[in-house]
């Protein structure tokens, strides 16, 4: 039995739990994961912890009707208020679903939160970028020493296996170039763009219908895409490098001239994250590019994502999905909760 604790427990985490809930016999007979939440804590939401398992369905509605975890039922065993750290260290669960609000700039609380259960022996499955782009070397060294399982699936194309589809299916090959539309909201304004609209009507659009956030500076100024650049360089080139020290150029100078002046040609600009290596040199950046037309990154549009994989035996492979979403990233939690039974049935961890 995998003993699980969410640290975070906002839609993304209430997405897995509702997972977890609705194909638990499924998830036990197909992959002998028989997973028991038995503690959450957010920072918003209160926290709750029962060592024997919470009932899953009381505990979704507590938070959905109430908007916090601590309105759980009060039964025997239960304990109220663990912060996040005293939920990591010293609560029964082997297995970490780190899902807070992190600073991406700093990769904290969740460096910290990931730190922690490593040192305890524990697993983490995140979808937070922050730990990944920041720290790989370190949190993946210390997993590793203490025997801990580090999945982080749904930090590069949320329930699109970016990362996993590469290591299991692409194995063999030598990838030599990965180059990609991270981030939706970039591609979304490039498409409304093609379709004759402002850059600046674009982007109302864009925060109209849920893809940009108040403050679009992380997604306009590229910097998702960088952060995302970082951890495909880390864990699919071997070398990390720093998001910081990744060039990076945005889209918030593009204008409609531009986007007009490029169909002309038959081309169309696209938002890339590219990781090169060359004479056994990682290099990674992330600007906006000039595609020929026929280029099967120029025929991504919306706000969907699109990775391509350069492989010196099978040639390019193309990845394309949603790159963000709820339900898209809880599946991408729960990709790496199978992934890890696989191995602990195979007693690698």
């Amino acid at each position: 039995m995998t003993k699980i604790a969410f640290v975070g427990f906002g839609g993304v985490g209430q997405a897995l739990a509702e997972i977890l809930l609705e194909r638990k016999g499924q998830l036990e007979s197909c992959y002998s994961l028989d997973a028991e939440v038995v503690a959450v804590s957010d920072m918003m939401k209160g926290a709750v912890y029962k060592p024997d398992g919470l009932n899953v369905a009381q505990l979704l509605e507590a938070v959905r009707e109430t908007g916090n975890v601590e309105n759980y039922p009060d039964e025997p065993g239960v304990v109220k208020g663990l912060n996040s750290m005293e939920t990591i260290q010293h609560t029964n669960a082997d297995m970490i679903v780190e899902v807070t609000f992190t600073d991406v700039e700093t990769g904290q609380p969740a460096i910290d939160h990931c730190r922690a259960a490593f040192e305890k022996g524990k697993s983490v499955v995140t979808t937070n970028k922050g730990p990944v782009a920041l720290a790989y070397k370190e949190l993946s060294g210390l997993a590793e020493k203490n025997g801990a399982y580090w999945g982080f699936e749904g930090t590069v194309m949320s329930g699109t296996p970016a990362l996993r589809m590469p290591i299991a299916t692409l194995a063999g090959n030598e990838i030599t170039e990965i180059k990609g539309i991270l981030n939706g909201t970039t591609n979304y304004i490039l498409t409304e763009m093609e379709k004759g609209n402002s850059y600046e009507a674009a982007l109302q659009k864009a925060k109209e219908l849920g893809y940009a956030e108040a403050d679009p500076t992380n997604d306009v100024e590229g910097y998702d895409a960088r952060y995302k650049a970082a951890i495909l360089s880390g864990y699919l080139m071997g070398t990390p490098i720093s998001s910081k020290d990744i060039p990076c150029k945005g889209i918030s100078d593009m204008t409609l001239e531009m986007v007009n002046e490029a169909l002309k040609d038959n081309k169309k600009w696209r938002l890339l994250a590219q990781v090169k290596k060359e004479n056994g040199e990682v290099t990674a950046s992330v600007e906006p590019q000039l595609l020929d037309a026929d280029d099967p990154l120029a025929g991504v549009t919306g706000a969907t994502n699109a990775i391509l994989y350069e492989c010196d035996l099978a040639g390019p492979i193309m990845l394309t999905g949603a790159g963000a979403g709820l339900k898209e990233t809880g599946f991408s939690l729960l990709i790496d909760l199978i992934d890890y039974q696989r191995q602990k049935t195979t007693a690698k961890i």
